[in-house]
């Protein structure tokens, strides 16, 4: 049987690079989040760094997902400017794969 292929939103099975509770929680607030936009710039994202990022990355992550969707949109795309207490490392990696993804269409899934 021939594989079926998938609509450029549908992507194949998570891989966690461990069984951690955490990463598995990040994982899925970034693929979940009501905003298909974000969903397809910070789901790809934590799929290709998830387990580079250091713990404070990590942290700094979680406090970026927690922010309201279209926020999160506009800091990443370059729409808007985050609050400086929001800037850092981790928004400039989001942005710099959202740019390097946007090119090659890589977030449409494996």
């Amino acid at each position: 049987m021939a594989a079926r292929a998938r609509a450029f939103y549908m992507r194949g099975p998570m891989n966690h690079p461990t069984n951690d509770p955490r990463l598995k929680k990040i994982s899925f607030r970034a693929w979940h989040r009501g905003f298909r936009e974000a969903d397809l710039i910070l789901g790809p994202f934590v799929d290709a760094h998830l387990a580079e990022l250091s713990p404070g990355e990590l942290d700094a992550f979680e406090v970026l997902i927690d922010q309201p969707d279209h926020d999160l949109y506009g800091w990443i795309i370059g729409r808007d400017a985050p609050p400086a207490e929001l800037e850092g490392p981790v928004l400039e990696k989001l942005r710099a794969f959202h740019l390097t993804v946007g090119k090659s269409g890589e977030a449409r899934g494996a």
